[in-house]
């Protein structure tokens, strides 16, 4: 059974319309073949992203359909992260800057896609902002380029980011560099180097004025970069929280996940585990006396 398509941006009877219609199977669950994502607007990505997010869901990671349906994801809300950025224009740096705004920015999206939960009954935009925000100014807080690297390492560096996040959650670990290095296409010595190039980065001041040329009444940085989000609060937590994640077990792992991300009751969890409610509470109790004994740590 075929579907007919469009690369344009309407919809209409379940349908993308527009002059380029195409045909593709049954192979990707009668999704729409989209020749450029990229190029949809706004509201028909609204609209298109529910059918590629359940199809998303039923497809085993790592097959052609499922990276086909992830990255077309990708594409068609590049125009939110692109949105997201805008914010950042005029924060006093290189203009040209801006390019390297939008890919920090995707990876904050492509994190969104990965976790989003459509049973949660939250939009995915409203759900993908905190994420896209929270990695632009963390570009922004954590770090400027102290000394000259190529562009070519810069991007690379950015790629390697995407790269590790995908092989993360497709592994549950830390990838290799052998493992980067297939996984893009590249050397292991290139690898390394674009990790090396993260060493070009270092702590900039966000007291810092966007116009040294002012006086002390000059904008700062931190005044460019937007009012704070308490959700952007919850993000950063949960990324400082990661690597102290990844030191428990599987089972403590789990529990998180069934508490935190299903959101289950701890007498669901107990049912799933086949242990009390009682013992649940005690089990969470210990687990998060340990990731809080941990970040006090880190501070």
């Amino acid at each position: 059974m075929t579907t007919a398509v469009s690369t344009h941006t309407g919809i209409r009877h379940g349908h993308v319309q527009g002059p380029e219609h195409r045909t593709v199977s049954s192979g990707t669950g009668g999704l729409p073949y989209v020749a450029d994502a990229s190029k949809v607007a706004p509201k028909s990505a609204k609209a298109l992203s529910r059918p590629f997010f359940e199809r998303l869901a039923e497809l085993e990671e790592g097959t052609h359909a499922y990276q086909y349906v992830r990255n077309t994801l990708v594409e068609m809300n590049l125009s939110l992260v692109r949105y997201v950025a805008a914010r950042f224009r005029n924060r006093g740096g290189d203009p040209s800057e801006m390019e390297d705004i939008v890919q920090v920015g995707t990876i904050g999206l492509i994190k969104a896609i990965d976790r989003f939960d459509l049973s949660r009954e939250v939009e995915f935009t409203t759900f993908a902002v905190p994420y896209i925000m929270g990695e632009i100014k963390r570009f922004f807080r954590d770090a400027t380029w102290a000394v000259h690297v190529p562009r070519r390492l810069q991007e690379l560096r950015i790629e390697l980011a995407q790269a590790k996040e995908r092989l993360f959650a497709r592994l549950d670990r830390d990838p290799t560099v052998a493992e980067l290095a297939q996984h893009l296409g590249i050397g292991e010595d290139q690898v390394i180097d674009g990790l090396i190039a993260g060493n070009g980065y270092t702590a900039g001041s966000l007291d810092q004025p966007t116009d040294p040329a002012d006086d002390d009444s000059a904008r700062t940085l931190a005044d460019a970069l937007g009012d704070e989000d308490p959700r952007l609060q919850l993000a950063e937590d949960l990324h400082a929280l990661t690597p102290l994640v990844q030191k428990l077990d599987r089972r403590d792992r789990r529990i998180l996940t069934l508490r935190f991300v299903h959101e289950k009751t701890q007498s669901e969890i107990g049912e799933e585990l086949g242990v009390s409610q009682m013992h649940v509470s005690r089990l969470l109790a210990r687990i998060l006396g340990r990731l809080r004994t941990g970040l006090v740590g880190q501070s």
